[in-house]
């Protein structure tokens, strides 16, 4: 039977797209880049941080959207479903962006942009999740599969996020993405990131990366936006 809108309103205010609901799925959303942040910070491994709070926290926000989608008013729902997708669209952007520079040499471009090696920090996500070595010479197809999915899923959260800070994507511009996206650009330099992963803070990074981070600001405000 479906629920009348009084039932709805029954509803525990963190279960809805209401302020509580909001923070929660924020804070839920949040675990994902918070894996690598306690690894880095030396809070716990990635591994552990991914069996015992990642995983838990993904699954817990599901079930939440999910209960949202067949007891509620749908908001959560779709704030969840829109951000996930956003999110993940932008990533792809992001990363398509990047693809040049990284082949730079192999597709004959060094004379017009530099070579830089900006997806070397995948495989060792993946590594760290797996309990192996984070160097390695050659890294296994599972390290490299994991921290791909590693990667998406910051893009996937981060969408989520995006639309738990605004609340309605139809009512805020969606510049505020690019604002997100250009914070946490800065954000990754101001933590122990490139010094973790061995990557020089070059001027031609920083500027690779923020116009990265732009662009994926960009598509995922857009997307919402019009997903929404």
């Amino acid at each position: 039977m479906r629920e009348t809108p009084m039932t709805v309103a029954r509803l525990p205010s963190l279960l809805r797209w209401s302020l509580p609901g909001r923070l929660l799925v924020f804070f839920l959303s949040a675990m994902s880049i918070w894996c690598l942040l306690a690894e880095m910070y030396h809070l716990c491994s990635m591994r552990f941080f991914t069996l015992a709070i990642l995983i838990p926290a993904t699954l817990l926000l599901v079930v939440i959207a999910i209960y949202d989608r067949l007891a509620g008013d749908h908001r959560l729902w779709h704030a969840v479903v829109i951000g996930s997708l956003a999110g993940l669209l932008a990533a792809f952007s992001y990363d398509l962006f990047r693809l040049p520079f990284v082949y730079a040499n192999t597709w004959h471009l060094s004379p017009l942009i530099p070579q830089m090696n900006l997806y070397k920090v995948f495989p060792r996500f993946g590594a760290m999740i797996l309990a192996q070595p984070v160097e390695q010479s050659s890294y296994s197809l599972s390290a490299h599969l994991v921290g791909w999915l590693y990667h998406f899923s910051n893009g996937v959260t981060f969408g989520v996020m995006y639309l738990a800070i605004i609340g309605d994507a139809t009512r805020r511009t969606w510049l505020w993405a690019i604002v997100l996206a250009a914070g946490l650009e800065l954000a990754m330099l101001f933590t122990p990131y490139p010094g973790f992963f061995a990557i020089p803070v070059t001027t031609a990074f920083v500027i690779v990366t923020l116009a990265a981070h732009t662009l994926f600001g960009i598509v995922l405000g857009t997307s919402a936006r019009r997903l929404t």
